[in-house]
């Protein structure tokens, strides 16, 4: 019999090779480390994101500008190297704000690392996706990971019925996505999305199956970005996981799912913008509004940053359910929803690892247990400000572009429902502003609620995070033209 070997471009493959040699030898090393010397395997583990990250830069820089593989189903373009840059700097940035979480912590070290490297070679193999398969399965390659990640503090009842609830609603999204796929394939008789867009702007993708079966995939990859009302599983979750994983969920693998939104909406489903269009309006308007009408009311940081991130998520949303309007509409959406991911991922992980910090000495995740952490705390008191006001969106810092962004989707889509929904989104960035600076009005005006101003000793590793974090919020909020320079390379709407 004759094969046909597959075309591989291992250049283009190089990102993904680096982080699969890296997971083994990580994996490997764990064997053979005696048990006070993991750091070592968690340095691995961080050498390997960086190391990943030369391939992303040589191909951004010397590479052509698509590489198509396996059948147009892989596909490495400047759209996916940004996507893959963004979550292997996300994974090296979670690693330094875990290592000594996790050294100081009653948990397996070198398994925690292997789970982390797993899930982001998921990622990045994501981000190259144009098929329906190769979609799925990188889905289950960053899901399962993050499953056990969750569970992680293994004698903790919270942490247990956090990985369960995700576990649970996890495999339920799953088989709901993988029926709408059916639907799909079914129909058109293909799972590649290039394919697949072409058959559904014809006479299949009147069918009224085919709108049900994307409905159904829409709404398997809303429960990954913890939509409303697919968000029930992210409050729970996230406080119930350790802390550097609940920043990894609410940043990396949260974008895992726009990521493949981008994907299916504007490759594959673009010409029934008449059924995707409406469900992101919804889902959009539901999570900034109920996001942040229950994060007012949390008395603990963590959950409040919980709802924070559905309602961060609602922002990204908006350009999606625009993007239908027009084509200027379409461009813009696209870079709005982009740059946003970028300074989100900034933003996010900023606050977490402040969160960290502060629990080293304080034990707790209270909001009432900041207080006063100005008089013995300056630096990290000015960075959570720092964190919490970009997220509300406040000049000059790189939040505020990133709304920005999101609006002129809004106003080049230019009709009622898109500007109703930019007018929704305003209110709530105003509704945000309330329980953002409740954190900074503890720190900075309520006095120490012990009394004890003892300083906090914060590790090498996690201030490193902690500067790489805030360096990017304060840099784009002074020169957004250069992840506004990111967005435009990423966009792939022709």
């Amino acid at each position: 019999m004759d094969f046909n070997a597959p075309n591989l471009d291992y250049h283009a493959l190089a990102p993904e090779i680096v982080l699969a040699v890296a997971l083994s030898l990580t994996l490997l090393a764990d064997l053979f480390v005696d048990r006070d010397r993991k750091w070592i395997v968690g340095n691995l583990a961080s050498f390997g994101f960086l190391a990943a990250l030369v391939p992303v830069v040589s191909l951004a820089t010397f590479g052509d500008d698509t590489r198509s593989m396996l059948g147009d189903a892989y596909v490495v373009d400047n759209f996916s190297l940004v996507l893959k840059a963004l979550f292997l700097v996300t994974g090296w940035v979670v690693l330094l704000m875990s290592q000594r979480y996790v050294e100081e912590g009653d948990y397996y070290e070198g398994e925690f690392y292997f789970l982390v490297l797993c899930s982001v070679l998921g990622m990045i193999v994501m981000a190259s996706s144009r098929d329906l398969i190769t979609i799925f399965i990188a889905l289950e390659t960053l899901s399962l990971p993050a499953y056990l990640l969750a569970g992680w503090r293994k004698r903790d009842l919270k942490s247990n019925e956090a990985a369960l609830k995700y576990y649970l609603l996890g495999v339920l999204s799953s088989a709901v996505m993988l029926y709408g796929m059916s639907l799909i394939y079914g129909f058109t008789g293909t799972t590649v999305l290039a394919d697949i867009g072409r058959e559904i702007s014809g006479d299949i993708g009147a069918q009224p199956v085919v709108s049900v079966g994307i409905v159904f995939v829409l709404v398997g990859f809303a429960f990954k970005v913890s939509a409303v009302p697919f968000h029930f599983w992210a409050p729970d979750t996230y406080e119930g996981s350790p802390t550097p994983v609940t920043a990894f969920l609410s940043v990396a693998s949260k974008t895992a799912g726009f990521v493949a939104l981008f994907q299916l909406i504007y490759i594959g489903f673009f010409g029934r913008d008449d059924v995707w269009a409406a469900v992101f309006w919804i889902l959009a308007a539901l999570s900034m509004t109920v996001g942040n009408l229950i994060a007012l009311r949390q008395t603990n940081v963590v959950r409040m940053l919980a709802y924070s991130s559905i309602a961060q998520g609602g922002y990204i949303l908006v350009p999606f359910a625009v993007a239908g309007a027009n084509n200027e509409a379409a461009e813009s959406s696209v870079t709005g929803a982009i740059v946003y991911l970028l300074v989100y991922a900034a933003m996010n992980l900023g606050a977490f690892a402040v969160v960290m910090a502060v629990a080293r000495k304080t034990r707790s995740a209270e909001i009432r247990s900041y207080g006063g952490l100005f008089e013995y705390a300056p630096g990290l008191s000015v960075l959570m400000a720092l964190f919490m006001f970009s997220l509300a969106g406040i000049p000059p810092l790189a939040g505020a572009w990133a709304k920005i962004f999101v609006f002129r989707a809004v106003l080049d889509a230019g009709n009622a429902w898109s500007i109703t929904l930019g007018v929704i989104a305003a209110v709530n960035s105003v509704i945000a502003l309330f329980y953002y600076s409740a954190l900074p009005k503890e720190m900075f005006m309520n006095p120490v609620p012990d009394g004890d101003k003892t300083r906090i000793p914060v590790p090498a590793s996690l201030t490193a995070a902690l500067g790489v974090t805030a360096l990017v919020v304060v840099v784009i909020g002074v020169y957004p033209q250069l992840f506004a320079r990111l967005g435009d390379l990423a966009s792939f709407v022709r």
